[in-house]
């Protein structure tokens, strides 16, 4: 696939996605939960949205593969695989937050190689791969974004969706030695945080129990950004788990001093 073919066919799932989420926002909305011992949220949204996505994946590339959230692994015969999530954020979703987003990520050969965040609500769209990130908002025009300088961790902007998510071994711990030193830690965002990373407004997002279709669509904005994505390890980010991503390789280091500690 080229380039301009895989945006242009990334824009028109994310379109469809919206089609699906939107009437749903903010309104009288049964949600079920998937858990016996915690509390995590579907709704006919998130499905609807993924329906509509697997739907225009197989009509238009039938070889492709697909991995997405709400009805799992479909294996492609072709060296392609679209890993969605279709609401990613869906307690945020189901609260009247706007800071839910549909995640659109693009794996050729395994490798993460486009990436497309939609909030259709706020109207924030953000894409990116091979080497260039851009963002629209609303009926606005297009333009490129870049990830902003941080020189030392004292000066950074931390976002994280809860730090009670950090539920690992000793996670909370290794965390909270990177929060204790940055200039300003915020909660929420979930992958919309990722993005507003990629644009140059924070730093650093750390987070942890991640899954691919959480991770795969943010990797290629955010490198083609100009930032760094990897594990608290500081290998590849590709299957999710443990996940920090930074503006500036300085403060990613920097970071991961103190991950490791």
């Amino acid at each position: 696939m080229t380039r301009d073919e895989t945006e242009a066919f990334a824009h028109r799932l994310a379109d469809a996605a919206a089609a699906a989420t939107l009437p749903h926002f903010r309104s009288a909305l049964s949600v079920e939960n998937k858990l016996d011992d915690a509390f995590d949220p579907v709704t006919v949204a998130d499905r609807a949205a993924e329906q509509a996505i697997r739907a225009l994946v197989f009509a238009t590339y039938p070889d492709h593969g697909l991995h997405g959230e709400e009805f799992g692994v479909v294996s492609g015969t072709g060296e392609y695989e679209w890993v969605i999530d279709p609401i990613d954020g869906t307690r945020s979703f189901v609260s009247g937050v706007p800071l839910w987003t549909t995640i659109i990520g693009l794996r050729h050969t395994g490798s993460p190689v486009f990436g497309l965040v939609d909030q259709p609500y706020v109207g924030d769209r953000f894409w990116g791969g091979g080497g260039r990130a851009r963002a629209i908002h609303r009926d606005g025009p297009a333009r490129d974004i870049r990830t902003r300088a941080c020189t030392d961790l004292s000066q950074a902007t931390l976002m994280t969706t809860a730090p009670s998510a950090l539920s690992g071994p000793g996670e909370l711990d290794r965390y909270q030695q990177v929060e204790a030193v940055v200039r300003l830690a915020r909660y929420g965002g979930d992958g919309y945080a990722y993005c507003l990373l990629a644009a140059g407004q924070i730093d650093l997002v750390i987070e942890s129990g991640l899954q691919p279709y959480d991770v795969v669509g943010l990797i290629p904005i955010i490198e083609a950004a100009g930032g760094v994505v990897t594990s608290w390890a500081g290998d590849s980010a590709n299957e999710g788990g443990t996940v920090i991503a930074a503006g500036d390789r300085r403060v990613h280091e920097a970071a991961l001093r103190l991950l490791n500690a």
